[in-house]
This record gives structure tokens, C-alpha cells and sequence, in this order.
């Protein structure tokens, strides 16, 4: 049963004039503190100042109003303290909506002080939203949750009483929890540190089915590209592998699309396949090509039919009919049809869904609008972690973008190729090079992935094994762009790489055998381009 009276203190004023309103109109006693009771008193909302609740004015330069006994009575008692209350003169308090002092954006705020970001700590409000919390009060921590709070106090919103006290309460909890965590790293210079996320989706099952239950969290709701923001247009429910493979299929796929942008202009149409997290087959095409996306898709999958097999695409154009078919058909024997995991796409046409569609709906199509607008600008910046037993480790994120023109690249002329391709080449092989597990050695030519040697414990391993996926697919290394995700520590790697007709290598510097790397590399035709290893590395996933 709810007993209405209700306590507003909010610091963006947005919309409150409007709640509070539909409050009044429902019966509701308004108390309100400082900067909200004048808002709501300009626009002739009835309000009673919650420093006469509390007896008394603001003190301390209003950084102590809502910290009384008081407004904590109110929001923390039982049924079996009404008499209590009564008898002291203080309002059952049953709705309490508040948002907090914009701490995170006075910590990133250029020219802040430690003085300003004391200033923008809230503690009344924190306090309030946990006393609200736990009286199971109805608890607005989120502006966008008042719509629903009205909806429910007129009858019109199908959620339980009891639902809704729950709900709110727990995001009042969550709100808290991430302003104090925020609040604990920057005074210790994060020398604290962790992560919060809210569900989003139940995944299927982890990584195998036995690994239940397995969930995707968001906590970047603000990220155009964060997970949350793919829309599912068919298929059954995503696992955790399928999260996974979008979010690697995003780093690939942003690194591509930072690097076109930087070196040569323009952001092309990309078409990637992955399997287990990484690329089996890529590929880039201008946009002067009029079928670009269909070109697209057909080198991506010629880099590796055999891989692709079950695997999940993802691509920044619309895919319409004819791409649609490309991805079921091309290279396909007689009348089969392909089989993938997943696809991935900015948008689907009507009919590229009913061509897409797997019996058993277990090809998931998802679709978010991001991917069209790619550029050196989306990279993912956010600090990434890993549970370790015991623990957890941080680094920041892969963010390095290859600049061909940076005067810290070595450049050791080889065979001789158009430097238009050949940038294009290089970059590609860099961004899917240093987006694939590590050691790794990759193979481009034509604009197309021709092999990916992925995973290796040695860097000759990964030339060997690059140059066998090559052969095993038909495809034509001579003059084909190698990238090497670190230095090389022998020759034997570049040797391997001749053998294969490469024009041209990519890798770091740092090795003690940096100089015998360079001769052989000019007695092999090779071309080299070097860059430090401590600034270029392209070591991914361990």
C-alpha cells in the first residue's frame, strides 16, 4: 500500500517539473530540497521544503540538508513504527526520486581539481537512495524509470507491486555501488579498481553447454558499438561464444576501418569471417565498385571455404538479396546451401532475412546501424580485463593504429609494387594481424585475406602454417603483403615467406637479430617495413 508522500532532489532538472506534476495530480505530497524546490515552486508546483521536515535551514553551504534523522525515518520505517513516526511529526516517506552530482564527468572534465571533484561528490544523495533501498520504498535512481512509476501509479503498467519495489531497489543499489567504485579509483589513483554491469541477455550456455548459466552484462550503454546495441532480427538465442565472435569480429572490424581511414581516405566495404575468434577470411573493396558488398563477400570466402563452414560473418554495408545469396551459395556444390552461425550486418532487407534464415532458426542475424559509420574514431578505448585465479588483470585496450607515413618505420625497398595496393594490403594485414591470437602471421593480397597463421608458439610455425592454408585453399601468395605481429628472432621465418613469392613484410624491430633479418630480407627481393616493437606490437589474445 502506498502512502504518498514523495522526496524529489535531483541535480539535472529535466523533466521534473513534468513527474512531479503528474505526481500532485495523483494525490502525491511533494517535499523537495534546495535547487528542485525551486524549480517545482517557479512552475507552480505545490512543494514543501524539506528543510522544515527537518528543523531546520541547509547548513555548511547546503552540503548537508537530506542527512538527518528525520528523512531517514521516513524512508527506513516499518508498519510497526507509524505510531513512532506520528508521535514525532515525521511523513511515512514512500517514493523517493534522485539523481546524483556528476561525479564521472568532473573527473573527466579538463582542468579539474581535487577540490572540484570533493565539490561534485554527492553523500545525501547516495545515502537516500540506500535508506530507500532498503525500505523497499519506490526508489528513482534512473530518470528514465519515472515514465514507468507513473504508468504503474495510474494501474496502467503490468509489473506487481512487489516487482517494482524490487527492481527500482536493486538499480538504486547498482547506481550506488558505481558511483562509490568510481569515487574509491580516483582517490587512489586506481589503486582500486573493478567493474559493474546489468543483464542484458541470458546467454544459451557458455563456452560448452555444460557451462550454465552464462549471461552478457552491459556497462557501456553509451557506446554505439557495445553489444548491447545488436538487435537480434532472427534466430535462436545467442551463447557465449557467439558474443565472443561479434566482439572480436568488432576488433578486427574497427581496426580496418581505423586504418583505411588514416592511410588511404576512406573507409571501404569489409567483409570478415571468423572461426573461434578469428579471421578465416577477409576483404576490402572501394566504393567505386558498384557491386562492391557481393565482391566482398566472394573474396572473404574464397580465403577459406573450407573454414567458414559454420562460422560467423560480419560486414559494414546493407546486405540485401543478392549478397544474401552470395554468402548461401557461392562456391556451394549443385543445390547445398552454406551454414552459418552467425551474420552480422548495419541492416538486412526483407528478403536477405528469408534467404538467411536456417531451419531451426539457428542462423542469428544481428543488425545495429553503427557498422556503416566506421572510422579512425571507433575503436574500442575502454580498459579490458581478464579473471586470473585469484583475481583480476587490466591493460589498456588495442587502440594502436598503423600510420604508414610515421617516421619511426624502417623502410627497406624490395620488389617493387603500387604503392595504392600495397597500402591497402599492408593495413589490412595489419589490422587482422593484430586482432588474431597471437604469434601470428598474415597473409593479403588483392585487397583479400589469403591466409592467417594464427596461434603459433613459434613465428616459423605461423609462416609455414600460413603459407600451407594458402596452397590448401588455391589461392596466390606471389606478391602477396605478410604481417608479422611481432620481430623476427631468426631468418627462417622470412626464408619460409620467400618461398612463398612474398613482395613484402611487415613486422616490429627489437630483435638482436634485427640486422640479419634486414640483409636477408634485401638478398631475398623482400621488401621490409619495421617498426619498434615496444610502440607497433600486434600481440592479441593470450
Amino acid at each position: 500500500m502506498t502512502r504518498k508522500n514523495a522526496l524529489l532532489s535531483v541535480y539535472h532538472k529535466d523533466g521534473i517539473v513534468d513527474f512531479a506534476q503528474a505526481l500532485v495530480e495523483l494525490g502525491w505530497t511533494i517535499y523537495a530540497s534546495g535547487g528542485t524546490a525551486k524549480a517545482l515552486i517557479d512552475k507552480g508546483v505545490p512543494v514543501t521544503v524539506v528543510s522544515t521536515l527537518v528543523g531546520g535551514e541547509a547548513i555548511l553551504n547546503h552540503r548537508v540538508v537530506t542527512l538527518s534523522r528525520e528523512v531517514h525515518a521516513g524512508l527506513l520505517a516499518c508498519d510497526c513504527d507509524i505510531a513512532e513516526l506520528e508521535s514525532l511529526g515525521i511523513p511515512w516517506l514512500d517514493l523517493v526520486c534522485v539523481d546524483l552530482y556528476p561525479l564521472e564527468a568532473e573527473i573527466a572534465r579538463p582542468g579539474s581539481t581535487p577540490e572540484s571533484i570533493i565539490e561534485k561528490t554527492d553523500i545525501g544523495g547516495p545515502t537516500m537512495l540506500r535508506s530507500a533501498a532498503k525500505g523497499r520504498r519506490i526508489v528513482i535512481s534512473d530518470p528514465g524509470d519515472r515514465d514507468l512509476v507513473i504508468s504503474w501509479l495510474r494501474g496502467k503498467a503490468s509489473i506487481s507491486e512487489d516487482e517494482l519495489r524490487e527492481t527500482l531497489a536493486a538499480k538504486a543499489e547498482f547506481v550506488v555501488a558505481h558511483y562509490a567504485l568510481t569515487s574509491a579509483a580516483q582517490i587512489s589513483s586506481d589503486g582500486y579498481f573493478g567493474f559493474l554491469g546489468q543483464k542484458v541477455e541470458d546467454c544459451k550456455y557458455g563456452e560448452n553447454p555444460w557451462q550454465t548459466p552464462a549471461a552478457l552484462y552491459s556497462n557501456r550503454p553509451d557506446d554505439p558499438l557495445s553489444l548491447e546495441k545488436f538487435e537480434v532480427l532472427e534466430g535462436t538465442d545467442r551463447s557465449f561464444i557467439n558474443w565472443t565472435d561479434v566482439d572480436r569480429l568488432l576488433q578486427t572490424m574497427t581496426h580496418i576501418a581505423a586504418g583505411c581511414d588514416l592511410n588511404c581516405g576512406e573507409v571501404p566495404q569489409i567483409a570478415l569471417g571468423a572461426k573461434h575468434g578469428n579471421c578465416c577470411g577477409a576483404s576490402v573493396v572501394t566504393h567505386n565498385n558498384c557491386r562492391g558488398g557481393e565482391t566482398a563477400l566472394k573474396c572473404m570466402l574464397d580465403g577459406d571455404l573450407r573454414a567458414i563452414f559454420g562460422g560467423s560473418v560480419m560486414v559494414n554495408f546493407t546486405v540485401d538479396e543478392i549478397v544474401a545469396e552470395t554468402l548461401m551459395t557461392w562456391e556451394m556444390e549443385g543445390d547445398k546451401r552454406r551454414i552459418l552461425d552467425l551474420v552480422v550486418a548495419p541492416a538486412f532487407t526483407i528478403m536477405a532475412i528469408e534467404i538467411l534464415k536456417r531451419r531451426g532458426d539457428k542462423c542469428r542475424l544481428l543488425v545495429n546501424p553503427a557498422l556503416a559509420m566506421l572510422d579512425r574514431n571507433s575503436l574500442d578505448t575502454a580498459i579490458r580485463f581478464r579473471y586470473v585465479r585469484g583475481g583480476f588483470l587490466t591493460q589498456p585496450n588495442y587502440f594502436f593504429v598503423l600510420d604508414l607515413e610515421d617516421p619511426d618505420i624502417q623502410r627497406f625497398e624490395g620488389r617493387s609494387l603500387p604503392s595504392q595496393i600495397r597500402s591497402l594490403n599492408v593495413v589490412l594485414a595489419w589490422a587482422i594481424g593484430s586482432t588474431s591470437n597471437s604469434n601470428t602471421i598474415t597473409l593479403v593480397n588483392n585487397g583479400m585475406l589469403i591466409a592467417n597463421g594464427t596461434g603459433q608458439q613459434d613465428r616459423a610455425s605461423c609462416c609455414e602454417l600460413a603459407g600451407m592454408k594458402a596452397d590448401l585453399a588455391g589461392l596466390e601468395t606471389k606478391g602477396a603483403v605478410a604481417y608479422s605481429d611481432s620481430f623476427f628472432p631468426f631468418t627462417d621465418g622470412p626464408e619460409t615467406l620467400a618461398l612463398a613469392e612474398i613482395a613484402l613484410i611487415l613486422a616490429t624491430s627489437g630483435s638482436v637479430n634485427d640486422q640479419l633479418i634486414k640483409d636477408k630480407c634485401q638478398e631475398l627481393g623482400i621488401a621490409l617495413l619495421m617498426i619498434p616493437d615496444k610502440k607497433g606490437r600486434g600481440f592479441y589474445g593470450h
